[in-house]
């Protein structure tokens, strides 16, 4: 569901002086951009290392990499999954319990049958639906003894709403083991700001304005400043499959089956780390408004909120 946040940089630093220098790294990663900007006084560079976790998470959790321990486990290959893997898992079960099922890691038949992994033609009936919704259900699927059981073979685990968030927060803890305390992370719109720049400024985020279409001009609803905390916004505006004049979220409803219908177009959420903000802003979108702020209500975090209401677009804080 990802992702519509902006990184507003500034001006690189290339000085000479005792002023710690401004290290940018960008490129290209599981499925997405990424991003990464910090501060060192010793001008160091962590590019292979970087590269490293990257490689790491890519082999455990992607979908995109046919030798991922993840492809091995919905294959249901006989494998012993790693600590990354279980990270993964256990933030998504976390998540599951906390939205009563509305976030659910197995959501991926579902997914794939409404054409959103692979762009297949939607031709979904009820009785399809039916079918496929026997596969889905996070109580169902396990880790014993560093292996995955399923109650049904057939289940799969998707960890898309998971992984870019876990990945931002992984690097983020490696940059703080070099000492270095000031930094900006990005993996594909899931975002982590420690510190602030040189001269006490905080980094700047902006939020995407809700576009008409996936392909619509990109601009900047608001700015925020950040500070020690994670971001991400999810919305449905972009994503999405059409047919006969009828536009399908990419946001399916693990209890009924089909894509969720409501009023909010995009959700940002604040909160300690960009992995529990990456589940909270997917949940949010699963939901809707209306549940989605009680919800947060007292789960330490902030939220954004876009969305129509009597045909015009409003937003609203929670808990700001």
């Amino acid at each position: 569901m990802k992702r519509t946040i902006f990184i507003l940089l500034g001006v690189l630093l290339v000085s000479c002086t005792s002023k710690p220098r401004r290290i940018n790294y960008s490129g290209i990663v599981q499925g997405s951009y990424f991003s990464i900007s910090y501060y060192d006084e010793k001008n160091r560079e962590f590019e292979a290392e970087i590269d490293s976790i990257f490689r790491e998470v890519d082999n455990a959790v992607s979908l995109w990499n046919e030798n991922s321990l993840i492809r091995k486990v919905n294959r249901n290959e006989d494998i012993v999954v790693n600590h990354i893997f279980k990270d993964n898992f256990e933030l998504a079960q976390k998540a599951s319990e906390f939205s009563d099922g509305a976030f659910d890691a197995t959501i991926g038949p579902l997914v794939s049958a409404w054409g959103f992994h692979y762009k297949k033609e939607l031709e979904m009936t009820p009785e399809m639906v039916d079918s496929i919704r026997q596969l889905v259900d996070y109580k169902k699927i396990q880790i014993i003894d560093d292996k995955v059981v399923k109650a049904n073979p057939n289940m799969t685990l998707d960890f898309n709403a998971v992984a870019q968030g876990y990945t931002t927060d992984l690097i983020g803890k490696f940059l703080e083991t070099k000492g270095i305390e000031n930094y900006l992370v990005d993996v594909g719109g899931e975002i982590f700001a420690k510190g602030t720049k040189p001269n006490g400024e905080l980094w700047t985020i902006g939020i995407e304005k809700p576009a008409e279409n996936y392909d619509s001009e990109r601009s900047v609803q608001i700015k925020i400043n950040l500070k020690d905390k994670g971001i991400v916004t999810s919305g449905n505006y972009r994503k999405y499959i059409e047919k006969d004049g009828i536009r399908y979220s990419h946001s399916i409803d693990p209890k009924t089956g089909y894509p969720v219908e409501h009023n909010l177009l995009s959700a940002t959420v604040i909160a300690y780390n960009a992995s529990w903000a990456d589940c909270l802003a997917t949940i949010c979108m699963l939901v809707g408004k209306e549940k989605a702020s009680k919800l947060i209500e007292n789960q330490g975090v902030e939220a954004y909120f876009i969305y129509v209401e009597e045909g015009m677009i409003k937003t609203e804080w929670v808990n700001h």
